[in-house]
């Protein structure tokens, strides 16, 4: 069977000689210092069949350290979760154990909602 291609981008084709895409994609920028952040973080249970997931949001970076910090928060909390749309999703009500990791590292704008 053969694989198939799977681009990351929304576009197939563009005429414009100076069409850039990717400036307004989120998660695409560059990181800022951690202080400097300010991070969100908040329990969710709608739409998710009454479980609980705290979820990270205004992390500003590319997306591959946004991964990055969605694997640590994972292994640090012990459960599952994932990255989808710039947030970060740990499964269970974990907001007072990555509060505490955010302040740990440094993130000194970490706000639980």
């Amino acid at each position: 069977m053969a694989k198939k291609y799977v681009s990351s981008s929304p576009y197939v084709y563009s005429t414009n000689p100076n069409f850039d895409g990717f400036e307004d994609r989120p998660g695409s920028g560059e990181a800022t210092l951690p202080a400097a952040q300010m991070i969100k973080i908040k329990l969710e249970t709608k739409h998710r069949a009454g479980k609980a997931v705290t979820i990270i949001q205004n992390f500003s970076g590319n997306l591959e350290q946004i991964e990055s910090l969605g694997k640590q928060l994972k292994s640090y909390c012990g459960t599952g979760g994932s990255v989808k749309d710039g947030e970060i999703i740990v499964q269970g009500d974990n907001r007072e154990k990555i509060l505490q990791w955010f302040l740990k590292n440094g993130y000194l704008k970490a706000v639980k909602i």
